[in-house]
């Protein structure tokens, strides 16, 4: 069952399940979305691992009006569950705006981090050139003109577009639209302008880059940054588009798991 945890001012639901003599896995989900991106991964990690997967601020069970936002907030936030919980190292799974939210982990507390997977994600949402800019243009200037849920309908249709995806596509709809318009608007905005810069290079943490080979960033964006880390693999996943954990779940959780087993 989902549990709560208070952290001022905010309370994260999440989920806290499987193993507790093993290591730790944060699920981290990406923009719009809630801890049910990870609904394919939690049971099969569970049996291994314990796994916790929050509501990031601002989505799902974890809104609360008023809010501020940001990614190095989010994290914030992660850093006070994990103390509330006892946790001293967990290996932080960031798909989109989670793979910020773990990035960012491994940078300002490097020593909670134990390895990291950076799904479908990069270091610098600040420095995505051309592609960057017309995504923060063309999404604030929809949101703005037709609103969340018809941003909603076209981020799933573009995620899951395939006949026999229908309900992967009808289901994320209904989480992103069910999202609180500010909260929405100020999540992207700030994940917009968040990026490491030069600090990528000084996270010394076993990192693991899955790519879709259909995302909205190349395969070639990701090779670049893993290219500039320390201790970095990339690993693609064929015939996926940006929501790899749910389109390609087994794909996915075999890549994860044999990284997480080779020490």
């Amino acid at each position: 069952m989902p549990k709560e945890i208070n952290i001022k001012p905010i309370s994260l639901d999440y989920s806290d399940t499987g193993n507790n003599n093993n290591k730790t896995l944060l699920l981290l989900h990406g923009l719009g979305s809630t801890k049910l991106d990870w609904q394919f991964q939690i049971a099969p990690f569970s049996k291994e691992y314990r796994v916790i997967a929050p509501d990031l601020r601002g989505h799902g069970k974890s809104f609360q009006e008023n809010l501020n936002y940001g990614v190095d907030i989010m994290v914030e936030d992660v850093v006070s569950l994990l103390n509330q919980l006892n946790l001293s190292k967990v290996t932080p799974i960031g798909f989109s705006m989670g793979g910020a939210v773990a990035f960012q982990l491994a940078c300002s507390y490097p020593n909670l981090v134990d390895k990291m997977v950076i799904v479908n994600s990069g270091p610098d949402f600040n420095g995505m050139g051309k592609l960057g800019d017309d995504l923060l243009n063309s999404r604030t200037a929809y949101l703005k003109t037709k609103g969340l849920e018809a941003l909603a309908k076209e981020i799933a249709f573009n995620m899951f577009p395939e006949p026999q995806q229908e309900m992967l596509r009808n289901e994320f709809e209904k989480r992103c639209a069910a999202n609180n318009f500010e909260a929405y608007y100020q999540s992207f905005v700030t994940l917009m302008e968040w990026g490491l810069g030069t600090k990528l290079k000084e996270i010394k943490t076993k990192t693991l880059v899955i790519a879709s080979d259909m995302d909205y960033s190349s395969v070639d964006f990701k090779e670049a940054y893993v290219s500039r880390m320390q201790n970095a693999q990339l690993e693609v996943v064929k015939n996926s588009r940006h929501g790899v954990v749910l389109d390609q779940p087994d794909a996915f959780n075999e890549i994860v798991l044999d990284f997480l087993k080779n020490e």
